[in-house]
């Protein structure tokens, strides 16, 4: 008998061990949903620059939580590669990317990124694209956590080019699949623009 309450009590020692560490010692990793909406096209501000905008849930496996240091796309068409790595969030209003804690519950946002405000600009041409969401923390290098293969259509490229418009790809989860269509720019775009330009001006 003693010997079943001492194996009873050292498995619900083991138990309680195991979850503390998943729980309070464990780093964890950072990940992100699928976004439900990506958008390539102009930010709609002064020089109207194209960025790339998308909407998804940012989540650790933990519950330390992660400190997110900054954010990037990197943009792939063909040989081409481009980063977008000026990196702007809704956070009660729009705010310059940097200091984000993300704990196992999530944050769900829009994030906008953007190129330097250099002169150079980047034109979305029609093509097959590979998008990739890259992400630092304060303990981590640079680690890519998505990757999504997507195609811009001549049709679509001249009809962003007429609107001066861009191009979105809203996610179905019926036919597990994004549909593009062409559109204007995500909302609060004047905002980002000039929220960027004061940065930039700043360091000048």
């Amino acid at each position: 008998m003693n010997y079943i309450s001492i194996i009873i009590s050292i498995t619900a020692l083991t138990i309680s061990a195991l979850t503390f560490w998943l729980t309070k010692l464990q780093k964890g990793v950072l990940k992100m949903t699928r976004p439900t909406i990506i958008f390539f096209g102009p930010d709609g501000g002064e020089g109207r620059h194209n960025k790339v905008f998308i909407r998804t849930l940012l989540y650790s496996t933990s519950e330390r939580g992660k400190y997110i240091q900054n954010m990037f796309i990197r943009l792939q068409r063909g040989e081409m590669v481009q980063n977008f790595n000026v990196w702007v969030y809704d956070n009660n209003g729009l705010v310059r990317g940097s200091g984000l804690f993300v704990n196992k519950s999530g944050i769900a946002c829009n994030h906008h990124f953007l190129l330097p405000r250099d002169g150079s600009n980047y034109d979305f041409l029609a093509g097959d694209y590979i998008l990739q969401v890259y992400v630092e923390t304060v303990d981590e290098s640079s680690r890519k956590i998505f990757e999504r293969k997507l195609a811009l259509s001549k049709s679509q490229h001249d009809e962003m080019l007429a609107k001066i418009s861009g191009i979105y790809f809203d996610w179905a989860p019926n036919t597990q699949n994004y549909f593009s269509h062409v559109d204007e720019s995500p909302k609060k775009d004047k905002e980002i623009s000039d929220l960027i330009k004061i940065l930039t001006d700043s360091k000048e």
